[in-house]
């Protein structure tokens, strides 16, 4: 496993990202395990997560020239990135939307960096249905940018109500890659590798037979 994926699932575990137990989720299904990138709500951690980022951002060879943070949460996340870019010698640009459209100063949805012409790449948090990263790539195709890839820091694994895994039906319809700190498996194996309680593995590895893609 990547130094990179450890370090974010040792930050994950240190501040409850990542919690274990029984949660009802949005989709109605009861999960073993929950995961909130809110709870990184200090200058440490988010500098830490901001360096997982970059180096997933680095290891994955997608080409971009631009980061781009949906409101609300993928602001700090765009920010915190480029910001650990720029340290590993990447002065990369990033910018973000408004939920709602300014109508004095400079107008507008869009704060930051000139998003046309440049290689976008969404930086957000978790990918379930996907309603954000197509608002998102629209957003940035009628600005005049080109979105080539998505960033998260936890992929579900987990099918749809059409039976497909949200990750493989995004990078098929916008033709974008969809790039991930982490992933369920990732997760069972630095759980089992660490001495991970094995009654959650076992529960976590059960709704993932359930509910996992299998491809």
């Amino acid at each position: 496993m990547q130094n990179y994926k450890t370090a974010f699932l040792q930050l994950a575990l240190k501040y409850e990202v990542l919690r274990f137990g029984s949660f009802t989720l949005k989709s109605g299904r009861i999960s073993p395990y929950f995961f909130n990138l809110g709870r990184i709500a200090g200058g440490t951690a988010l500098r830490e997560l901001g360096h997982a980022y970059a180096d997933a951002m680095l290891a994955s060879g997608v080409e971009f020239d631009l980061l781009f943070g949906p409101a609300y949460k993928g602001i700090p996340l765009a920010a915190a990135a480029a910001c650990a870019l720029a340290e590993r010698g990447r002065d990369v640009p990033f910018s973000y939307n408004r939920k709602e459209a300014k109508d004095h100063g400079e107008g507008g949805v869009l704060v930051g960096a000139e998003v046309r012409g440049r290689r976008a790449l969404i930086v957000d948090d978790v990918l379930t249905a996907g309603t954000a990263l197509r608002e998102s790539y629209e957003l940035l195709r009628a600005a005049g940018a080109l979105p080539v890839a998505a960033i998260t820091a936890l992929d579900r694994q987990e099918v749809g109500q059409n039976g497909r895994g949200a990750v493989a039906e995004l990078s098929e319809k916008l033709n974008i890659s969809v790039i991930s700190l982490v992933t369920v498996q990732d997760l069972l194996e630095y759980l089992q590798s660490s001495g991970g309680d094995e009654a959650t593995i076992a529960a976590i590895r059960s709704y993932q037979l359930r509910y996992g893609v299998t491809a």
